[in-house]
């Protein structure tokens, strides 16, 4: 594993990019800790098509699919009974366009 520091990455950039480019990752670091990664092109793309984001509800659904899926048959008791029941405590918010004592749904529907 190639390492660089911030300095050294800012006096040998054009070298460390052709490290990258023959495909050896180098690692940046700062203080000795990993920071960045210098990649080629090539091996980016290939990362980044490898894996694509996707959509939470699309992981939820998959995860229901799933066979091996249990779902968890809590009651609203039980659910209830793991709720902090020590009393909320006092504040105010202020709005800049509206006094302390306005209530906030008045603030918020009030034209600007």
């Amino acid at each position: 594993m190639l390492q660089a520091s911030i300095a050294e990455a800012k006096t040998q950039l054009t070298r460390l990019i052709h490290q990258a480019e023959r495909g050896e990752a180098v690692h940046i670091t700062r203080r000795g800790k990993p920071v960045a990664v210098l990649l080629s092109e090539d091996e980016y793309t290939r990362l980044r098509h490898g894996r694509k984001q996707r959509n939470f509800w699309d992981l939820v659904s998959e995860m229901r699919s799933d066979p091996a899926f249990e779902p968890v048959d809590w009651s609203r008791e039980e659910v209830d009974s793991w709720r902090d029941r020590r009393p909320v405590r006092e504040f105010k918010m202020q709005c800049e366009k509206s006094g302390p004592d306005e209530p906030l749904l008045q603030r918020r529907n009030r034209p600007s």
